[in-house]
């Protein structure tokens, strides 16, 4: 796998954690049905750092500790699988 397409993959991942966060959100001040955590959760294992800016762009599960510990750990994990297969790549 290419670098360009590694990053570009890791890019559009994020991007679909936080647009994930951000429609739970707006779903959640209009009272309507929303993502489940453990999906949310699952996206995080893709797109942990979107999740985790989108949480704190959007003010969106911030006082739930349970997920918002689950996430941190699970972007921290998403970061260090990222740096590591990016020096595989280099």
């Amino acid at each position: 796998m290419s670098l360009i397409l590694f990053l570009s993959l890791c890019l559009a991942a994020n991007l679909w954690a936080f647009m994930a966060m951000g429609f739970d959100k707006v779903a959640a001040v209009r009272n309507q049905r929303r993502i489940s955590e453990s999906s949310l959760l699952g996206l995080t294992l893709i797109g942990g750092v979107g999740t985790i800016a989108a949480s704190s762009l959007f003010k969106h599960k911030t006082r739930k500790q349970p997920f918002r510990r689950y996430a941190e750990v699970i972007a921290g994990l998403h970061v260090f699988l990222v740096v590591f297969f990016f020096t595989l790549l280099l």
